[in-house]
């Protein structure tokens, strides 16, 4: 049923459970992970010019290069991962690779943030679920949580 799974990561922890969720699906469909992190740029438009624009770059792709390694450290040994750093509006980037990279399925954390977090701050999850050209898979993801981890394993159909 998937050949190919987009799993995007903003680095953090909390997205490490959409990190595995996508993980346990590429094992149960024996496909490939594509992991990629995308450097906003854009969120550092607005700095003054004096601001060393190429050390940030540097610091953000640094950034991008650590939760991909991660995601790699977090996989299963016999999976086929993918990493990749881009650069560019983090919705934009993650429909464009689901296109361009025969994915099946975007596996992706959500925050679950509302109210006027949401309206401020947008959310790149729901963009992408307007306008994926594929399925999407949202893993709420809330640093709150404490519960025990509930099963993640998925069975192949």
């Amino acid at each position: 049923m998937y050949d190919r799974i987009l799993v995007p990561t903003d680095g953090s922890s909390e997205v490490e459970r959409a990190l595995e969720y996508g993980f346990d699906l590429a094992e149960a469909h024996d496909a490939t992970a594509r992991v990629i992190y995308v450097v906003n740029a854009a969120n550092y438009g607005g700095l003054p010019m004096e601001t060393a624009w190429e050390g940030i770059s540097d610091a953000l792709r640094d950034e991008g290069r650590e939760a991909v390694s991660r995601a790699r450290e977090l996989a299963p040994e016999d999976l086929a991962v993918e990493t990749e750093v881009l650069e560019g509006a983090p919705s934009r980037i993650i429909v464009d690779q689901a296109s361009t990279g025969d994915c099946d399925l975007i596996v992706m954390g959500t925050h679950g943030r509302g109210g006027i977090d949401r309206l401020l701050l947008g959310s790149v999850t729901e963009r992408v679920v307007r306008r994926a050209p594929v399925p999407v898979l949202t893993v709420h993801v809330d640093p709150q949580e404490t519960d025990e981890e509930p099963e993640r394993k998925v069975a192949a159909e």
